[in-house]
Order: structure tokens, then sequence, then C-alpha cells
């Protein structure tokens, strides 16, 4: 087994200060450094005078040791922007070159590792967000996470890959990670095993997962995982980066081919390699009152019930993503002293935190009041292109302005779905498995070129039901808050959810928005 040499690892920092300063000296350019950078999960913002880090976060899981962390780097280093990312990460955002090189040490002494979190390195294991505590959940899929975590973390150093490799898991009640569509997914089972999906993948030309593998015994995931790094180091391509995420394999291999090639690879590494895993399910040692539990459930729609008994989790969705560090530091100093409690990141930019009692619950409830409202609210926008380098349109601000605008009408929870805003078409909010998704870039009119956004419509993320939307059109940003609105309005008038009206009424969506493409 690949052992994750943490010295070494962190040897490797040495080099990132020098190439930090060397950018900030002006003595590279932002393209060299971003080459470099990424492999630490940093990158240099747009203009290139700040930069961000990404902390990597198994399972978008943050003890209360990784918070306590955050709260004193905001303190110590007065971080005034954070922001979730749809990998189940924190970024930290607007640092100065002495910060992000502080930061980047720091965050080790908290076992938070950022190598890795961004350029051609395996990203951050996702995990379906409340695997362990989840009613109905298959069985907890967050120990492997971790497993897997550590076991690439460990081939840094020693694998080159052609591009980045994005592994999740999905304890079998949803599809939230996307395992199904990912460069390495596993999807749990009633039998307690796995099903496998490879060379999945959003952005350009998008593709569903390949089923190479079926009733995988958990302790076998690293084989897989192996197996998964040899063909695509063989098969990848190494020559044009733009071919060569893993999901282009299905084009010069073939599905077929492709799923041939994994179960001779496969049976080949389960002879040879000693990969076998043996994990234990986290432990909750707590227990609540069930006392007016339906009431309180009834209550406060931000509140699920854990399977441990009187124990609960509470969801908080901020705008975009995009939260105010003093969130996290309010936070922290209402939870600090509860026992066992964590946060848990989601893939579409919310989190919730776990393991609370009912009067934990409530104190929670408080401290997160300040949230989205409804299922519009907690829609998922990217960084954008305030931020980010390689960004077009500007998502928060057209997510903002679209929820300030929707607010005005008043609609009741569901009139309008979730709607995924991306500032290009790398497709980080996952714009093409929404309801209604959005793409940045331009459109040009009689007064030149203005900003823009391709939209989607009909996605699914759904387990057994993935499918990417169609795009109909282009409209101009400042017109998309007013084509919500008439959405709603038209569904509003059927008394129906948005989901509801599109089943019933397909092409009325499909007409509204071709008044405004």
């Amino acid at each position: 087994m690949t052992i994750l040499n943490q010295e070494k690892l962190k040897e490797d920092l040495k080099e990132f200060h020098e190439m930090t300063a060397k950018f900030y000296k002006k003595e590279i350019t932002v393209p060299q450094y971003k080459s470099f950078s990424g492999g630490f999960g940093s990158y240099a913002q747009r203009g290139g005078e700040r930069s961000m880090l990404r902390l990597r976060l198994v399972g978008g899981e943050i003890t209360m040791d990784n918070l306590k962390f955050i709260v004193d780097s905001i303190k110590k280093h007065h971080v005034d922007m954070l922001h979730l990312t749809t990998c189940e990460t924190v970024q930290l955002h607007n640092l100065t070159e002495e910060t992000v090189c502080e930061l980047v040490e720091e965050a080790w002494n908290h076992n938070i590792i950022t190598r890795g979190g961004g350029g051609d390195f395996p990203r951050n294991v996702m995990c379906s967000p409340l695997s362990g505590v989840e009613e109905g959940e298959y069985f907890s899929v967050m120990p492997y996470a971790r497993e897997v975590s550590d076991y690439l973390l460990g081939l840094i150093d020693v694998v080159k890959l052609p591009r980045k490799l994005k592994v999740c898991f999905s304890n079998g009640t949803s599809n939230e990670t996307h395992a199904t569509f990912r460069d390495l997914g596993f999807v749990a089972k009633e039998n307690q095993t796995f099903d496998v999906y490879i060379a999945g993948g959003l952005g350009i030309k998008p593709k569903m997962g390949v089923l190479v593998a079926e009733d995988v015994e958990p302790a076998k995931v690293l084989y897989v995982v192996k197996t998964m790094v040899d063909i695509f180091t063989k098969y990848g391509n190494y020559e044009n980066r733009a071919a060569s995420r893993s999901r282009f394999l299905q084009d010069s291999l073939g599905v077929e081919q492709l799923q041939a090639i994994f179960k001779e690879q496969l049976a080949d590494n389960l002879e040879k390699e000693n990969l076998t895993i043996t994990v234990k399910e986290d432990a909750v040692n707590k227990e609540g009152s069930i006392s007016g539990e339906e009431e309180f459930l009834k209550d406060n729609k931000r509140v699920k019930k854990q399977k441990q008994k009187g124990l609960y989790s509470v969801s908080y969705h901020p705008i975009g993503g995009s939260l105010a560090p003093e969130f996290f530091v309010n936070l922290y100093e209402g939870i600090k002293a509860m026992e066992e409690v964590k946060l848990r990141l989601t893939p579409t930019q919310g989190m919730y935190i776990i393991n609370l009692t009912q009067e934990e619950a409530k104190q929670v409830l408080e401290l997160t009041k300040d949230g989205a409202r409804n299922t519009f609210e907690a829609s998922t926008a990217c960084i954008g292109a305030d931020i980010c380098q390689v960004g077009i349109g500007k998502s928060q601000a057209l997510l903002k302005a679209c929820v300030e605008r929707v607010r005005k009408e008043n609609f009741q929870d569901g009139v309008l779905p979730s709607i995924h805003i991306s500032g290009c078409p790398s497709s980080c909010s996952a714009h093409q498995t929404a309801q209604i998704g959005f793409r940045g870039g331009k459109k040009p009119t009689e007064d030149g070129p203005q900003f823009a956004f391709a939209i989607y419509e009909n996605g699914c993320e759904k387990l057994g039901q993935e499918q990417f939307g169609e795009e109909l059109g282009v409209v101009l940003e400042k017109d998309i808050p007013e084509l919500l609105v008439e959405i709603g309005k038209a569904v509003e008038a059927e008394n129906m959810t948005y989901t509801q009206f599109r089943k019933q009424f397909p092409d009325k969506v499909i007409e509204i928005v071709k008044k405004y493409v």
C-alpha cells in the first residue's frame, strides 16, 4: 500500500514559498504560477494581486479543531472573504503573499493538507454529507473516503496524472456527489457493497459515467482506485490538455473496451497488490431526548432527524456559498462546548451541523438564521469572474440580483427551483445537472458584446434519473432576474411547484425562455 508521507509533502512547501515569492515579484507569469500553485491548493485571483487557498476537507467534514483553525486564521490574518465550494471545501480569499504562505503551513498543524487542492492531482475526496448519521443510508461511506484520500495523497509525488482526478462516494440514498458521473464514483448498495462508475464528468462535452464493477466489497476500494489511476496514466491524453480528463477515455477507447480494460486491470491488481483495508464506522457516543420530536421537526424545516436516537442535523445555506468571516467566528463560539458536534459541507455550497440534541439544534438554528429562506435561495453559484482567472460571467453578482428580485414577489417555497450558475464552461456549479442552469459568456448585440448566460433546462442528478440539461439559448445577464420572475408567476398561477409545473407543462417553460433568447 502507498503510505501517505506527510513529511515529504510538507517538504514540498519550501518550493511553494519560493515560487510564490517569484510570482509576487513579477518574475513569473500568471499561467506559470497557476500551473505550479494549483498543486498546493492555491491560485492567484484575477488581477494577480491577491491569492486564494483551498482547504482540503475529506468528505467536507470540519471537526471542532478544524473550525477553530479557520476561526483563528480569520482573526490572525484578517481574512475578509470565505467561499464554500461544490467539492466540499472551504476557500479563503484575498490573501497576501505572506498570508497564503503562512496559512498553507499552519493548516498542517490542524490536519488540513492543501496539497492537491488544485492542478493535475487527485482532488478532495467527496462524500454524502450526512454519511454516518443519515436515516436510511445503506452504510456509512465516510471511513472509506478517508482511506482513499490518504492513498491518493500518497501518490502525489509518485504518479504524474494527465489531469485532475475527482473521486467521490455516495451512501446510496441520493446522488448528491454525482458519483455516477465523476472520474471515479462509488455508490453504496443495500447489500453492503459498491457499484463503481468511472470516466464521467461535467464541463465541455460532459459524459455520464461508465459502470465498470458491481458488488465490490468495501474493503477492496483501494484496488479500484489503483486500477483507475493505472488506466488514466496509461491511456490518458498527456499531449492535448483539452482532451486529458478521464471522460475522454470513452471517446478514445470506447465504452465496451474501457469496461474490459478496467475488469482485466482490476483482476490483476486484486491478485498482485496488498490493498485490503479494515475500517470502523465513526461511533457517536451521544444520545438526546426524543420528547416532542414530531412537533420539533414540523416547526423547524431545516432540522433533520439522525439515525442516532435523539440527535439532529441542522442545514444552513449561505447565499451563493459566500460566508461573512464573522459567521464562522460566531458559530464556533456557539457550538464549541457541544460534544461530538461537527460540520459537513455539501456539494451545493451549504452545510450541516450534525450530532445535535434538540436544545443544541435550537441554538444552532438561531446562529444560522441568516441563510437561504427557501429552495430557490439555496441555489449554487461559482465564485465568478470577479475572482476567478478564467471566469467570464459574474456568477455571485447574478445570483444576488436574482434573489433580490424574486424576494419582491413573495413566491411560495418550491415555485422556483434551485438554479446553478457557472461563470464559464468549466461547470463549477454543475449547471448541466440543474432544473435550470446558467453558463457565463458574452452575446453580440447592436450595442456591442454584452455579458450573458447560456440557459440549460431539465437536468437531473438523481440516482437512476441522471440527465444533462438541454441548452435553450443565450440570455442577457440583465434580463435573467425578470425571466425567473415570469417563470415563477406562471407556476404560481397553476398553484404548483416548479417540478410539478415542468412535468405537466414542459413546453411552457421553453416558451417563456424563448422570449428572452
